[in-house]
């Protein structure tokens, strides 16, 4: 039912990324909290709805250009979040291993 409500406000009122809607603005139109809007829209972008963000919000993508700006913007957002991983694992050295630890 979210999706169903969520798919039909972005195609009515945010169709390409010039129409894109803020996170806080969706949230409000839909009723539900940030936490499960970013949840939802992971959720639709596997199935394989073209929902396009970009630093403004939200947009129901019209063209295979905003389709990949928002695929680029992932792969940006995966990298910086490997980088923090493998940065928290290097200060693990700083840290006495415990006895019994793995």
């Amino acid at each position: 039912m979210r999706e169903e409500k969520l798919l039909s406000y972005l195609k009515g009122a945010c169709t390409g990324r010039r129409y894109s809607a803020s996170s806080a603005a969706l949230e409000a139109a839909i009723g539900i909290s940030g936490t499960d809007l970013r949840k939802l829209v992971n959720r639709m972008r596997r199935k394989g709805v073209p929902i396009g963000s970009d630093r403004c919000g939200y947009f129901y993508a019209t063209n295979a250009g905003e389709v990949y700006s928002t695929i680029q913007q992932l792969q940006n957002m995966e990298n910086g979040l490997a980088a923090a991983r493998r940065g928290l694992e290097r200060s693990l050295d700083a840290f006495p291993l415990k006895e019994g630890a793995s």
